[in-house]
């Protein structure tokens, strides 16, 4: 079976086809800029090549999804349409609804429309990424993979805020977490990686990249993450500022003659390590070499992503009573071993042991801790794609 895998921005959708028969790459494209200037599509087949290439004006998603069609037929990566089995969505934000992945279905639309407060700018998107899908491809099943449902098992005491329980029950207000297919993905994959079985184990994965999660996992499920209401709480990010006290939002509001909506879109976009280094990048690469370069800010900047890691994994050995394994995944915990010596060479009293060598590597499934570590350290690259066209194939084979 042959799945597409399509996750809709606002303005963008990004796809892959993969044959679910070996779990291979075909092709993997782009729509960038939709309903603006400068719209344009770009496809790359397994090898990197470019296979197909548009410029042209995109009006909406119902246009972007006519083109990657386009594309993929005329690069002949597929003969006709009738060869894609199912189509796999991420959707951001499932609420408490749903706990696992889903058949789209009128109700499961009706269900991602509801949760717009909680993800207003993802959201929409996947809901307009799905609705095109539809139109261009009205008989093929559609599947939502949802970002918080792997987060669903946290227990009461890591989810709730502290704000009266009425605001739980009335409007959701809670943690949810994010980036929950990828810190499945890597959890589940360390195991088989390192050959030993979820049960009993005590997992922390750290998902670094412009966007950052934390995630403790007991027995294969989740018990924290650092990720809450939205994706704005934890971590310092490439331009998001984690988590702060919720004062500074009034503070800032009354100082700068602010609404409290644009507070919150300068501490989602222009805060972080943007805001912090101050020089116009949210970049890791660039904020490595200006700090080596002595620029003091952005040797803050850094020294603040660091810490606040070395804080948040602290803090999940103590939740969970230990730790057996600690993961490294996305852009910058895959591609920075100056991060992960950094951070690991404070859990020494741990026994925590890396092996600096094995460690100076990027982008590999690898063991970065010595034979005589007390917790294995591993750096294990994300593959979100596969897992939400794993849940696609399983769903519609299912179904049948």
């Amino acid at each position: 079976m042959k799945i597409l895998i399509v996750n809709a921005g606002s303005s963008s959708l990004k796809y892959q086809l993969v044959d679910m028969d070996n779990e291979t790459l075909i092709a993997k494209g782009g729509v960038e800029r939709i309903g603006l200037e400068g719209a344009n599509l770009k496809q790359k087949d397994a090898e990197g090549n470019v296979n197909a290439k548009f410029e042209q004006p995109i009006e909406n998603h119902v246009v972007a999804c006519d083109l990657m069609i386009k594309a993929l037929l005329d690069s002949k990566v597929i003969a006709s349409m009738d060869e894609i089995g199912a189509v796999g969505h991420r959707v951001l934000h499932g609420g408490e609804e749903f706990t696992a992945s889903c058949i789209i279905t009128e109700e499961v639309k009706a269900a991602i429309r509801k949760y717009i407060p909680l993800g207003p700018l993802h959201n929409p998107a996947n809901l307009m990424g799905i609705e095109a899908c539809e139109k261009v491809m009205p008989t093929t099943p559609q599947v939502a993979v949802f970002d918080t449902a792997f987060h669903q098992t946290m227990p009461p005491k890591a989810f709730m805020y502290g704000v009266p329980y009425e605001f739980y029950k009335e409007m959701g207000v809670r943690r949810y977490g994010f980036h929950g297919t990828s810190h499945r993905y890597v959890s589940k994959r360390v195991c088989e990686f390192l050959n030993i079985d979820p049960v009993g184990k005590k997992i922390i994965v750290c998902h670094l990249g412009n966007g950052s999660s934390l995630s403790a996992v007991v027995d294969g499920k989740c018990v924290d993450t650092s990720m809450g209401l939205t994706p704005l709480e934890g971590l310092l990010m490439g331009t998001r500022c984690g988590s702060c006290d919720p004062a500074v939002v009034q503070f800032i509001a009354n100082n700068k003659n602010m609404t409290p909506d644009e507070v919150l879109n300068l501490m989602n976009k222009k805060s972080g390590l943007l805001g912090i280094a101050g020089e116009g990048t949210s970049d890791m690469r660039d904020i490595d070499a200006l700090a080596d370069g002595g620029h003091e800010r952005a040797a803050l900047a850094r020294d603040m992503l660091y810490y606040q890691i070395k804080k948040l994994i602290g803090s999940y050995i103590a939740a969970m009573n230990g730790v057996d394994v600690i993961c490294f995944t996305a852009g910058i915990g895959e591609n920075g071993p100056e991060l992960r010596e950094a951070v690991m060479s404070e859990f020494e009293w741990l026994g925590v042991k890396i092996d600096k060598d094995v460690n100076n590597c990027k982008g590999k499934e690898v063991v970065i801790s010595t034979p005589d570590s007390k917790v294995t350290v591993c750096v294990i690259p994300t593959n979100e794609e596969i897992m939400i066209a794993r849940d696609t194939k399983e769903l519609v084979e299912a179904a049948k």
